[in-house]
């Protein structure tokens, strides 16, 4: 009896183990510990054997489905109220999934690009934060950084959920961990926090092919299509549209250009393999633009009539690679370069490489590590390329060089494609978003983010999804005069997007910058505004979502304009002052900004006229603006520009 019992007993564990490894997969993030969206129809994803039933069951309610032919099933289980916790069970005649610890709650989605991914132990009085994070309901998952050149309905690498704590809490987003604390000790019930960003990157990697298209970048949808089918063909396409730029730009006949062989610039020995602001030249120590690099390689017949491949190290921030005046790649990012070169492109005698980088921010240049730089053939010989290099300054052209739509931060929707579209249907109440620096030098910000707007509530099923939007921050020398400015054309553009969305507030971040840090560590902060403008979006909060608003300018007088504010807690004050600072009359005019002398009362600011026409108002209108207006709240007034009526 003891060995019959004993053999029953191996062979139904057997039995489940064979089940459990043929049982349903489960898609987006569902896993244990996890936190699902109340009041909204819950959606369940996944893989089964074909055909097969399947039926979810979570709190007491349970759905049907069937698995289609590829497998992939889809049940939706009816709304349910916060509570938990609960196991969810993915029932199907070849085996059983079940999830552990699963709460009923708010979800919210937080992105971005770097300071979004600061993290909680980096911010500023970060180990004391961690350290008293505990709660069991508040949830934390972060999304692993992927790309793709096609929509995955799945993460290549499953996120992992976990309870805020002395563990969790530190390699967490700090501003995404303050707005989701705040958020749950207001609303007191469970709240999930995901969080998917990507530093460096532009919103045109976040944007999936219709949004993409909304937003007018049709032709790189296009051609991240052709690069998902023939890698070949659209690096070749990439080439030509980075040549034709250059020469609208420049005005380069073809056969004239730097890429050429023979291109006469005014060369340089390239002192050694490191970025370019560690040559020693005085020149280079703060330039940010392109530099031509040249080398020389000479080859017999028998290397010459091989494909081949370049590898060319890192390379900070974008190139474009030619060879013998052919292009063989080009992208951006930071990470190594490795290019096919085709049968054809090389000859026997001496060959010219020539590279074109970009450096946009901080440091750039081409800085290997030399022993990775090589040309390798197809037979398995290889020939190093480390040495020999010269370099020439590029001529200064507008605007930044075409980066190819599959690239990681700067792609059209590669990140979008590996990152948001496999969470599918899941259940938010919100969506933080804090992003932006990597547009500045982009026009057209404000339609790419209504459209990526549009997109992620269509994905999600809930068209008036809100969106709590971090106001750039600023950083950069503080203005001492008024000018142009790119990071502040991006505010406005939030600004805009924000007011005639409906369902989106701004978090103001003006006064939280450094001058020296693109990413300044006062996340509490930020962290808290996001909540006050998630909790008026989300939950109807009867307080102002975004602080101090511009809505209004008029002529108080035949010399004076007033500013009216909306969103005002209390009334205006200035600080450290008794005038508001970083007020712009400006006329229709390029360059006729002038600062302007600006007194408070209540919720309204009267500009003094100087003789001068003035056609519009700024406020804050700079890189790093110097200004001092708050409300009773301790809330900045927002930077914007309106018409002058």
């Amino acid at each position: 009896m003891r060995g019959l019992a004993t053999g029953i007993g191996l062979l139904l564990a057997g039995s489940a183990a064979t089940s459990a490894l043929a049982a349903p997969k489960l898609g987006g993030v569902l896993g244990d510990h996890a936190v699902v969206q109340r009041n909204q129809p819950i959606v369940v994803t996944g893989e089964a054997i074909p055909g097969e039933a399947v039926t979810v069951v979570l709190g007491g309610r349970s759905a049907q489905t069937r698995a289609q032919k590829d497998g992939r099933f889809r049940a939706t289980l009816p709304p349910l109220p916060a509570g938990g916790p609960y196991d969810m069970l993915v029932m199907a005649p070849s085996g059983t999934t079940q999830l552990h610890d699963v709460l009923l709650g708010d979800v919210f989605l937080c992105s971005g690009q770097s300071n979004m991914e600061m993290t909680v132990e980096r911010a500023q009085d970060g180990f004391g934060q961690t350290m008293g994070s505990a709660d069991d309901q508040l949830r934390l998952v972060t999304i692993a950084k992927a790309t793709s050149a096609k929509p995955l309905d799945h993460f290549g690498q499953q996120p992992v959920w976990a309870a805020a704590g002395a563990q969790t809490t530190g390699g967490f987003s700090a501003a995404c961990f303050y707005m989701a604390q705040a958020l749950r000790k207001a609303a007191n019930i469970p709240i999930g926090a995901i969080h998917a960003s990507w530093g460096g990157s532009q919103i045109a990697a976040w944007m999936g092919e219709d949004a993409q298209r909304a937003a007018g970048r049709g032709a790189q949808a296009d051609l991240l299509a052709l690069y998902a089918r023939d890698p070949a063909a659209a690096s070749r396409a990439a080439g030509r549209a980075w040549e034709d730029w250059w020469r609208d730009k420049t005005g380069d006949r073809p056969g004239q250009e730097p890429w050429q062989p023979d291109a006469a610039l005014d060369w340089h020995p390239v002192p050694r393999i490191t970025f370019y602001e560690n040559w020693g030249v005085p020149a280079l120590e703060t330039y940010l633009g392109m530099l031509w690099y040249q080398k020389t390689v000479t080859l017999s017949a028998a290397q010459a009539r091989q494909m081949a491949t370049i590898a060319i190290g890192a390379i900070d921030d974008a190139d474009r690679t030619w060879i013998n005046g052919k292009p063989v790649g080009g992208r951006g990012g930071w990470d190594a370069r490795s290019y096919t070169v085709p049968a054809g492109t090389l000859h026997a005698g001496v060959n010219v490489i020539t590279i074109n980088v970009e450096n946009a921010y901080s440091t750039g240049g081409m800085p290997g590590p030399a022993e990775a730089m090589k040309l390798t053939f197809a037979d398995g010989s290889a020939v190093p390329i480390a040495d020999g290099w010269r370099y020439a300054v590029a001529r200064r052209v507008s605007g930044t060089t075409p980066r190819v739509p599959w690239d990681d931060i700067t792609g059209a929707g590669t990140i979008y494609n590996a990152m948001i579209s496999p969470l599918g249907q899941t259940g938010l109440a919100g969506v933080a978003w804090y992003q932006g620096e990597s547009d500045t030098a982009y026009p057209g910000y404000a339609d790419r983010l209504t459209a990526m707007m549009a997109e992620w509530r269509k994905q999600v099923a809930v068209p008036n999804l809100p969106f709590a939007i971090v106001s750039l921050p600023g950083f950069g020398t503080p203005s001492i005069a008024p000018g142009d400015s790119g990071t502040a054309q991006v505010r406005e553009d939030q600004r805009r997007v924000a007011e005639r969305d409906g369902h989106a507030a701004l978090a103001q971040a003006i006064d939280l910058g450094d001058p020296l840090d693109i990413h300044p560590g006062e996340k509490h902060e930020v962290g808290r505004r996001l909540a006050r403008a998630m909790g008026a979006l989300a939950y109807g909060t009867p307080t102002s979502a975004s602080g101090p608003r511009a809505t209004h300018v008029a002529r108080a007088t035949s010399d004076a304009v007033s500013v009216t504010f909306d969103g005002v807690t209390g009334a205006l004050h200035t600080r450290s002052a008794t005038q508001a600072t970083g007020f712009e009359l400006c006329g229709a005019a390029a360059g006729s900004c002038r600062y302007a002398v600006a007194t408070v009362a209540g919720n309204r600011v009267t500009l003094t006229g100087d003789g001068q026409p003035a056609t519009r108002v700024r406020y804050a209108w700079a890189d790093f603006p110097v200004v001092n207006l708050v409300d009773d709240a301790g809330l900045p007034a927002g930077p914007f520009e309106l018409a002058l009526p």
